[in-house]
């Protein structure tokens, strides 16, 4: 299907890798401004030159195609410097959420087989908290804006900042290739540990190309400005760079979400796109009306997972329109479809996939029935794929040629889908993904638990808020406030359960396993600690 910008269209099937598009994109628009991040303005040029000289200095710290380069960095340029520097040379860039701590992190870092480490200062003290970190494959450590901490690992330097790379340094692009993996993204997992999903150059292509044809970005003019206060180590943001660079557009990134700075930086910066998760809404319409509300350009913002009764309202105070949609780390913008939604639902399927709502054998159900999503690309390396060094789970999820999403649905008779909650074992708190396995090991390496289950209950902003339901070990009254501040080195922050409950025995079948179903039916009880109602403050 044609895309209505004029520029998208114009890559050929092999031009699809990060490489091709940069050279095409820094020809076509020069000086144009591609990347806003912070004081540091970048134009299409600029990015490829940062592109061809980072390449050359990864390359001569030994870093060739297909290394992987781990990188624990917030939305600042040299999150981008790293990323088109490998991606130029064929390496693989592996970011990691700024809260990983802990065993979670340890997996990452262990399961990638990253050769190089690059961090802000609070990943480097992640980095040094880590246990046996001896036996990672890390060779070298690149502090940015940071010195290397006491008793870090060998060959820890400092990270080029974007004006201190020699302007002679140029390397010759790799000979990458659509399918090649551009990116290791980390995502929940379900029953096990996070799977590291292998997005190859070619899916960014489609995941800009379709975002973009969903938000109507145009292709006149000087482009659209696109403005996030999401974080780059996530798809949705990284994406917003491609849309971006394919459409010839400017992309802001702001350093984080702040509900009392937003609206200022659209103005400032005279976005006209933005982007919205569930929670940012409510957050946003709980503040007091001000001028500000209405002094922005921006004409619609993508806000996958809003809830349909925000939608009137945040449009008719605001002056925008919400899009909601469907997709993942996995697979793609496969549900939206714009102006044909319906409230309530994510829209119907984009062309160039196909969907499948089926049940537990993987048939596809009639139109009303609930079942699981099932997804299919038409183009080559539209979806990533599979899991880093995770053979098995890669099948299972890949099964039948269809992706698994894990979630589930309905689809009406019109084709609109409409998403009901997940089968996966997983939460969701604030736009992160968070598997309640993970936060389980921390807690039972506590010594004062026996057993522990960790499970979502519903939040007052519209996503998940992480209950544990926790059998002490025999004769030992856990303190709450001591358990939480265990967890708090050994885990992301938003990962540290809000609601504890203390209970003799957990629901389980018949061979020991806990029924969650029931912990969740049974949710929040007269017996539950809450640490926001106990005062606990979370130090991050």
């Amino acid at each position: 299907m044609p895309c209505a910008n004029p520029w998208i269209d114009s890559f050929a099937p092999a031009a699809r890798t990060l490489p091709a598009m940069l050279e095409q994109q820094g020809r076509r628009f020069a000086d144009r401004t591609l990347l806003v991040a912070g004081d540091i303005p970048w134009s299409y040029a600029d990015a490829l030159r940062t592109a061809r000289a980072m390449g050359a200095v990864l390359r001569g710290a030994g870093i060739g195609p297909g290394d992987r380069v781990a990188l624990m960095c917030g939305n600042r340029p040299e999150f981008l410097q790293a990323l088109l520097g490998c991606a130029w040379i064929g390496a693989i860039t592996v970011p990691i959420n700024t809260a990983a701590r802990g065993p979670s992190l340890r997996h990452m870092l262990a399961n990638s087989g990253a050769r190089l480490f690059v961090a802000e200062a609070e990943g480097l003290a992640a980095l040094q908290g880590l246990e046996d970190r001896d036996s990672l494959a890390l060779e070298r450590v690149w502090c940015i804006d940071a010195p290397p901490p006491p008793g870090a690992v060998p060959d820890t330097g400092p990270f080029p900042a974007p004006d201190e790379v020699p302007a002679d340094a140029i390397a010759d692009p790799a000979p990458v290739q659509p399918g090649d993996t551009l990116a290791i993204l980390y995502t929940s997992g379900t029953t096990g540990l996070s799977k590291g999903v292998c997005c190859p150059h070619a899916q960014f292509y489609w995941w800009g190309r379709h975002t973009a044809q969903l938000l109507e970005l145009s292709g006149s003019g000087e482009g659209e400005v696109l403005l996030t206060t999401l974080p780059l180590f996530h798809t949705n943001a990284l994406n917003a760079f491609f849309q971006a660079l394919l459409t010839g557009s400017t992309l802001v990134v702001e350093k984080r979400f702040s509900a009392s700075g937003f609206w200022a930086a659209l103005a400032q910066h005279r976005a006209t796109v933005t982007y919205v998760l569930g929670a940012m809404v409510p957050i946003l319409l709980s503040r007091p009306v001000s001028p500000l509300d209405r002094a922005h350009r921006v004409r619609m913002a993508l806000a996958p997972g809003v809830p349909p009764r925000f939608h009137a309202q945040f449009g008719e105070r605001f002056g925008m329109r919400l899009l909601d949609g469907y997709g993942s780390t996995e697979t793609n913008f496969v549900i939206g479809l714009g102006a044909e939604q319906r409230p309530g639902s994510m829209g119907r399927v984009v062309p160039g996939f196909t969907a499948r709502v089926a049940d537990a054998h993987d048939g596809e159900v009639p139109p009303g029935t609930p079942g699981e999503l099932l997804l299919r690309a038409d183009e080559p390396f539209a979806f990533a794929t599979g899991y880093f060094g995770m053979p098995e789970q890669t099948v299972q999820a890949w099964r039948n040629l269809w992706f698994h999403t894990g979630d589930r649905v309905v689809r009406d008779a019109d084709g609109f889908f409409i998403f009901l909650d997940r089968l996966k074992d997983a939460i969701r708190r604030r736009g992160e993904n968070i598997s309640s396995y993970e936060v389980e090991q921390v807690l039972l390496s506590h010594p004062d638990v026996a057993v522990a289950a960790v499970f979502p209950v519903r939040s007052e902003l519209a996503e998940d808020e992480v209950m544990a339901a926790i059998v002490p070990r025999e004769g030992v009254a856990p303190d709450p406030v001591q358990l939480l501040r265990f967890c708090e080195p050994r885990m992301a922050y938003f990962a540290v359960p809000r609601y504890l409950e203390f209970m003799a025995a957990l629901p389980s079948t018949e061979n020991g396993k806990v029924q969650k179903f029931k912990l969740r039916e049974r949710g929040i009880t007269a017996q539950t600690w809450d640490r926001e109602a106990a005062g606990f403050q979370l130090k991050r």
